[in-house]
């Protein structure tokens, strides 16, 4: 059985099938069809909900997420908010109010998907106790998986400059719902533990695994695939761990991007500047590191860094756990190393060493929410007179799957980065890749752009020797 809070009221459902989306529960089953479906992928916003979870000091927190591509049975035991769950009698919230007064809707079916973006914006601000007007980058960020064909979105700016200055209603506090069981639900399996995971995997192999489903559940969307059981990773609190070691850490495979962004800010601004364009807030909110991995599409973009940086992988299943370097796991076009029964439990990410920097550059269609066209990483130590040492590069988008670039490694090992090194390095590109023609990219384009990439590479590494930030604008 499903149970949640929809809008302060209770909802309790049976017999959904796994693959449910919530927004087909929301539209189809409880009404709230404030909630737009535009594009099915989590691309355009127009989905947008806030889902509410209580934190240790029972504080509640909300955050957005695509209700498209969200498996319904996930919602169990949490508190979701629609547009229709914003207003109190005639009281309208200040988002709301201030998309009115600054005339940031027109047709208006984005207008619920960006209303609660905005919403999840103000009530993390106002938890944090921050006063006055977001910047715009805050607001660029909260509005970066809305997507809008009519106001051109300085309007939407404006509403969201505004909002703080209005009266707000007292927003009704939910009741508790219990926490989510291990019961299987017409194919839904939610295990606890990584025990009772190693059990119902032993007992259904051909079930999917599903942790933020931001991959996935495309495949139910887009492509009208059947996913009759599904077994979700999020209630394993094991995998919820980032567990830091003396040169490391091992990121569990439950560990959303949202929450591994303070550690790569901190340790890895590359790797972190990249996350910014990885998929929208929403996207962030729920997808995870372990699971772009286990996806194994040629493009996805955290491959490539964690190959260049020397990423470890920690399998688990029914014959124990066992470690592989990433360089190991992807053994073709969307296969992988993982034998049946297992799963992938953790991701280690070693630090960086004195005088070793990590470069990492994406390439893609649009600058944000966008997968890429080709993607190349670098890590490399910078010895006292310029040579590279401990050279690992990586691309994304030019193989059957992220790999390693031996040969342009080999062409950079010990050398300084002059103008005959990068031509060497660029022209070992050729031996190390044969990249295909599609929608993305050609082979042509991928080539000339990874070569420019590692143009650019040379002018970071040669205009200052200590680590430089990496910038948004530049990935």
């Amino acid at each position: 059985m499903l149970s949640l809070t929809l809008n302060g009221q209770r909802h309790c459902l049976n017999d959904l099938p796994a693959a449910t989306t919530a927004l087909s529960l929301l539209r189809g089953h409880l009404g709230a069809c404030g909630t737009k479906e535009g594009c099915a992928s989590g691309d355009c916003g127009a989905c947008t909900i806030a889902i509410g979870t209580r934190n240790d000091r029972g504080e509640l927190h909300y955050h957005s997420a695509n209700a498209c591509i969200l498996p319904a049975h996930q919602l169990h035991g949490c508190h979701v908010l629609t547009v229709e769950g914003l207003a109190r009698k005639e009281s309208l919230h200040p988002v709301q109010q201030a998309m009115i007064e600054h005339h940031g809707s027109q047709c208006g079916f984005c207008t619920s998907g960006i209303v609660m973006s905005l919403f999840c914006l103000d009530n993390e601000r106002r938890r944090l106790g921050m006063n006055g007007p977001p910047d715009d980058d805050t607001i660029d960020a909260a509005l970066g998986g809305n997507l809008c064909r009519c106001t051109g979105y300085r309007a939407i700016r404006d509403a969201a400059r505004a909002m703080h200055t209005l009266p707000r209603p007292t927003m009704d506090e939910p009741d508790d719902l219990p926490p989510a069981s291990g019961a299987i639900t017409n194919g839904f399996h939610h295990p606890e533990s990584r025990h009772a995971l190693i059990e119902i995997l032993t007992q259904h192999p051909r079930a999917r695994l599903i942790a933020g489903g931001t991959d996935l559940m495309l495949e139910h969307t887009l492509a009208l695939k059947p996913l009759p059981e599904l077994i979700d990773l999020s209630g394993v609190a094991e995998l919820a761990h980032i567990d830091e070691q003396a040169d490391g850490w091992w990121i569990g495979a439950g560990v959303t991007y949202h929450r591994l962004a303070p550690l790569l800010a901190d340790h890895y601004p590359a790797f972190h500047a990249l996350l910014e364009r990885l998929g929208s807030l929403q996207i962030r909110h729920r997808a995870t590191l372990a699971g772009n991995i286990a996806n194994a599409s040629p493009i996805g973009d955290t491959p490539p860094i964690l190959m260049a940086l020397g990423a470890r992988l920690r399998l688990d299943g029914a014959q124990g756990m066992r470690e592989l370097p990433i360089d190991d796991f992807f053994t073709g076009y969307r296969s992988t190393a993982l034998n049946e029964g297992e799963y992938l439990d953790a991701v280690y990410l070693p630090r960086l060493q004195d005088r070793e920097q990590l470069l990492a550059w994406k390439i893609s269609k649009r600058r944000d929410d966008d997968i890429s066209a080709v993607m190349l990483a670098l890590r490399i130590s910078m010895g006292e007179e310029g040579q590279l040492n401990d050279v690992r590069v990586a691309c994304g988008g030019m193989a059957a799957t992220p790999k390693r670039a031996r040969h342009v490694e080999a062409a950079l090992e010990g050398q300084v980065l002059n103008d005959e090194t990068l031509d060497n390095a660029c022209r070992a590109l050729a031996e190390d890749f044969s990249p295909i023609d599609d929608v993305r990219a050609s082979r042509d384009y991928r080539l000339a752009a990874v070569a420019g990439l590692l143009a650019r590479a040379r002018h970071r590494l040669t205009s200052r020797h200590d680590a430089i930030p990496m910038t948004l604008e530049e990935i």
